[in-house]
């Protein structure tokens, strides 16, 4: 590992001197508490129960939760989660992401969840058509609720190459189910030579792939629209105890943390089955999405600080973990967060019927005075001018019309701030500088 410019000076002070050098507004304290958090967090497992809330994770993870908003994430989960069936099907729900991160995400994007999902059946056939079933049920049920809308779901795969609207899609790809492709239980697609077919749900059930579901919902804790997601990592249990992964591969639990305890005896079930370079796989993967990040069409320097915060902190790499953290709770890092929500505020607005447009309009006016409160001179007349048009679109948008280009336009602008920020404050530190620098070659 490159070190941080000077070996006689204590890890800690470094940080504070760069951090100052950079104008990067540190909490010197929790800064502190961290970092002796992380050094000493040894022991026998690598699991933590917090026994006051009965959440667990994996130790490095569970430093940065705040219990403050388990509220707010179980009335989440309630809506997104799925529910044991005795003797076939156990489940372990977890917050990922940024939401895992609570305590120094002050401005998280969306609400992600990732969920444990074991089938006890005699075959993998049987196994995945309970899944099928299953996520079939789950989606009608979520359909629309008082304060959320399902907006699709990712089950099966593409059998061949296909014409969907605009888009070519190849074999192998996942498909994506819309609210009324999910009530119909099949899609029509066409092949190459523009030949109707139909995709049923049934038909690719024997091949699950990635399977996630997605919603707008009202969070009425924080008084704003958000998108919630359920990631699902499901396993096959044969009658001779063997777990096998429908998908191929059995996820790490390096980035979730758990909100029940009684799901623990299945998460210890299954993560006893996690390959032992489980985490150098799980790092690798990280880096592959850094490089995506960093490097290409899709430059976005505030996901690859995500991604580069939850590489540093496993691989022993504290000082540069411990700067990433501080760049989070930074205000501009708010403008993050203001990217997510254009997204949901279309989608809430395009996509569903339950929301009201009023409610959509004054998030619409939070975005606006959050973009004011951190930005100033050209680039907060740049941000706002299009926000504003943003709201006008909202205010003049017929029934069933899609939003025009604001949207696009809005988040473009509002990530090249994003991206100069986080790329200026990274690549100030030579050692994340040369990392990022390693993808770029």
């Amino acid at each position: 590992m490159t070190t941080l410019q000077n070996e006689s000076v204590d890890p800690y002070q470094r940080i504070v001197e760069s951090a100052n050098r950079l104008g990067v507004q540190l909490n010197e304290q929790e800064l502190e508490r961290w970092m002796k958090s992380i050094t000493e967090a040894t022991g026998d497992s690598d699991i933590v129960v917090d026994k006051e809330t009965g959440v667990f994770g994996h130790k490095v993870t569970m430093l940065d939760f705040d219990p403050q908003e388990l509220a707010r994430f179980r009335a989440i989960g309630k809506i997104v989660e799925f529910e044991d069936i005795p003797g076939v099907v156990e489940t372990a729900l977890a917050l990922s992401g940024s939401a895992a991160q609570s305590k120094i995400q002050t401005y998280p994007g969306d609400c992600d969840y990732f969920e444990r999902v074991n089938i006890i059946a005699p075959s993998r056939t049987e196994a995945c058509q309970i899944l099928a079933k299953l996520m079939r049920e789950k989606a009608l049920k979520t359909l629309s609720g008082i304060n959320y809308q399902l907006l699709e779901v990712k089950f099966g795969s593409y059998p061949q190459k296909v014409i969907r609207g605009e888009h070519t899609l190849h074999a192998g790809s996942p498909i994506t189910w819309l609210p009324n492709d999910i009530s119909a239980g099949q899609i029509e697609v066409s092949d190459l030579e523009g030949n109707p077919l139909v995709i049923t749900w049934d038909s690719v059930a024997d091949d699950p792939g990635w399977c996630k579901l997605d919603w707008v919902i009202a969070d009425t804790i924080r008084s704003q629209l958000s998108n919630a997601s359920n990631m699902l990592d499901v396993t096959w249990e044969a009658p001779d105890a063997t777990i096998t992964p429908l998908d191929g591969y059995l996820d790490g639990y390096f980035q979730e943390v758990y909100l029940d305890a009684e799901s623990a005896p299945i998460f210890s079930k299954l993560v006893k089955q996690v390959s032992s370079d489980v985490m150098d796989d799980y790092v690798a993967r990280l880096e592959k999405e850094v490089q995506k990040c960093v490097k290409g069409n899709y430059i976005n320097y505030g996901k690859a600080a995500k991604r580069m915060y939850n590489i540093f902190r496993l691989n022993g790499r504290y000082e540069e973990a411990a700067f990433l953290r501080e760049l989070f709770d930074e205000p501009a890092a708010l403008l993050y967060q203001v990217h997510a929500l254009v997204r949901t505020i279309q989608e809430a607005r395009d996509k569903s019927t339950v929301f009201e447009l009023e409610s959509i309009l004054n998030q619409t006016d939070e975005l606006i005075l959050a973009s004011v409160k951190v930005l100033e001179g050209e680039e907060e007349l740049v941000i706002v001018r299009h926000l504003l048009r943003l709201y006008r679109s909202l205010c003049r948008q017929e029934a069933g019309t899609p939003l025009g280009s604001e949207v696009d336009v809005a988040q473009a602008e509002v990530m090249k701030i994003v991206n100069n920020f986080f790329y200026e404050k990274m690549t100030g530190l030579p050692t994340i500088k040369s990392y990022i620098e390693g993808f770029q070659l």
